[in-house]
């Protein structure tokens, strides 16, 4: 998993409430197990026309934030199915942060275990920092998460807090498999002494 300590990038506006996990990756789209791929489909039925064709309204779309690492989305992201395939769609669209007012748990569970940074600040914060993402390209962002504050493109500062295990988790790149790897040596070192001990098993 890819390292998280501080991004700064464009943050495109989600300005809606209960985004649920198929309109983030429709049903039709979880049959695979890859975890690349899917950013293409991101936000399917809001992006494409029946067609195929690009709708040009919907944010992603347009091309001051085909480049977005930042998400400023509205209360309760992530809701619905608890489906990993949401948080592998947005970071293969390139997604490695959401800024809401709430998160469904599982949503925001799976968010830390892929590498993405789910950010928490009122209501009253993240208005303020959506109307900085309207501003398009030129307004960058700046998350920094070893001091756990976001910078607005006015250099405005908002903190937020983060558990401490998984901002470490999120900083040094470990996954559910990195944190098993991180003990090899002990494993190592048990399974060798249970196979001297008990070499019948």
């Amino acid at each position: 998993m890819e390292k998280f300590e501080t991004l700064t990038g464009i943050a495109a506006p989600l300005p809606l409430i209960n985004v649920d996990t198929d309109m983030i990756i429709p049903k039709q789209f979880l049959k695979t197990i890859k975890r690349s791929g899917l950013g293409v489909n991101l936000f399917d039925e809001m992006r494409y026309a029946d067609d195929g064709s690009e709708i040009p309204e919907f944010v992603l779309n347009r091309p001051q934030y085909r480049e977005a690492q930042i998400l400023v989305a509205g209360d309760n992201f992530g809701c619905g199915s608890s489906r990993e395939h949401a948080p592998w769609a947005l970071l293969d669209f390139g997604i490695r942060c959401v800024i809401a007012p709430s998160y469904a748990d599982i949503f925001y569970n799976n968010c830390f275990k892929n590498g993405i940074l789910p950010i928490v600040l009122p209501q009253e914060q993240v208005d303020v920092l959506m109307k900085d993402a309207e501003k398009g390209a030129n307004a960058r962002m700046t998350i920094d998460l070893d001091a756990q504050t976001v910078t607005s493109s006015d250099g405005e500062v908002f903190s937020f807090d983060v558990d401490p295990f998984r901002k470490h988790c999120l900083m040094n790149g470990l996954d559910d498999i990195g944190l098993t790897m991180e003990k090899s040596a002990s494993i190592d070192a048990f399974e060798a002494k249970a196979q001297s001990e008990r070499p019948w098993v």
